[in-house]
C-alpha cells in the first residue's frame, strides 16, 4: 500500500496593507487636530521647533544603533534641503495659520496638495496633463474656495490664518516638486530623520528669537498631543506613507489624502467640539473628487 506524499500547503498570510491605510489616515489627519491643541499651549515655532529635533534624534539614533547607514552625502544634503521645504516651511507656516483657523479648516486646505502638485508637474516635470486632471483641478479649487468663503463670511476663521494655511500648502507642494527633480536615493526612512534634524536645526534659533519661551503653558494636553506629534506623526505615520509608496505606488497612495478632509474635520468635532456646518460638508464632495480625479490611474489602451 502506497502512501500520497503530502503536500505543503501555504498557510494564508494576513493581509496588512488595509490596517497600514487605515492607520495612516487616522494618524496624518488626527495630526491637525494635536497641532491645534499643541499651538494653543505652546508658541508653533518652539513647538515645532522641538518636534522635529527630538524626532529626528530619534530615527537617526536609532540608525546608528543599527549601523545601517544607507545613504549617500549628496542624498543626505538632498533630503536636508527637502526638511526645510517640507517640514519647517510647510509646518511652521501651517501651525502659524492654527492659530486663528479651525484644525478642520486647515487639513481640508492642506489635503488639496495632490491637485497642486499633478498641476505643477505637468507644467514643470513635463507630466501629462488630461482632460481628467484639468477637470480634478478645478473642482479641487471650487471646493475649497467655497469652503474658505463661507468661513470667512461667516466669521469662524480668520484671513490671516488661511493666508498662511495656503502658503503651508504652497509650500508642500514645491517639496514634493523638488522630490521629484531631485530624485534622492537611499533609505526614505533614514531620509525623513535627516529631514526632520535639518528642519529642527533651522527652526531652533528662529524660534528662540521670535517666540516667547515663558507663553509655553505645559499641561497635559500639551505633552500628549506634543508624544502624538512627535511618534505618531513624525515617526510613524511617515513610515507608514513611505510603506504605502513602496508597496502601492505614488499615484495610489496620493489617493487616500482625499478621506483626510472628513476626518480631520470629524476629529476636530470629536475633540475640539469645532462646528461643522452642512456647507461645509457639501465643500469637501467637489475637493475629494477633484484629488480622485487627478490621482486616479489611467486605464490601459488594449
Amino acid at each position: 500500500m502506497s502512501l500520497a506524499p503530502s503536500i505543503a500547503v501555504p498557510r494564508s498570510r494576513f493581509n496588512t496593507l488595509p490596517l497600514a491605510i487605515g492607520l495612516f489616515c487616522l494618524l496624518w489627519s488626527y495630526a491637525f487636530v494635536a497641532g491645534k491643541i499643541g499651538v494653543t499651549h505652546c508658541p508653533p515655532l518652539i513647538l515645532l521647533a522641538a518636534r522635529f529635533s527630538l524626532a529626528g534624534i530619534l530615527i537617526l539614533g536609532a540608525t546608528a544603533i543599527r549601523g545601517d547607514w544607507s545613504l549617500s552625502w549628496r542624498d543626505a544634503l538632498i533630503f536636508a534641503v527637502l526638511g526645510i521645504a517640507n517640514n519647517a516651511l510647510y509646518l511652521g507656516l501651517g501651525y502659524t495659520g492654527l492659530q486663528s483657523v479651525s484644525a478642520g479648516l486647515g487639513g481640508l486646505i492642506v489635503s488639496a496638495n495632490p491637485v497642486f502638485t499633478a498641476a505643477l508637474a505637468a507644467l514643470l516635470l513635463g507630466e501629462g496633463m488630461t482632460w481628467r486632471k484639468a477637470a480634478g483641478l478645478l473642482l479641487g479649487i471650487i471646493g475649497v474656495t467655497l469652503i474658505v468663503w463661507h468661513r470667512l463670511s461667516v466669521g469662524t476663521d480668520s484671513l490671516h490664518g488661511i493666508l498662511f494655511t495656503l502658503a503651508s500648502l504652497a509650500s508642500i507642494v514645491s517639496g514634493t516638486i523638488l522630490f521629484k527633480l531631485f530624485a534622492p536615493k537611499g533609505s526614505l526612512w533614514i531620509g525623513n530623520g535627516v529631514q526632520n534634524l535639518a528642519a529642527g536645526i533651522v527652526l531652533t534659533p528662529v524660534a528662540l528669537t521670535f517666540a516667547d519661551v515663558h507663553a509655553i503653558d505645559v499641561t497635559p494636553s500639551l505633552i500628549g498631543a506634543f508624544a502624538f506629534l512627535v511618534l505618531g506623526g513624525s515617526i510613524l505615520a511617515y513610515w507608514l506613507w513611505f510603506h504605502l509608496l513602496k508597496v502601492c505606488g505614488a499615484t495610489a497612495a496620493s489617493a487616500y489624502h482625499f478621506l483626510m478632509p472628513p476626518l480631520g474635520m470629524l476629529f476636530a468635532f470629536l475633540v475640539l467640539g469645532e462646528h461643522v456646518e452642512a456647507r461645509d460638508l457639501l465643500g469637501i464632495i467637489p475637493v475629494a473628487l477633484g484629488i480622485y480625479l487627478v490621482t486616479r490611474p489611467a486605464k490601459p489602451v488594449v
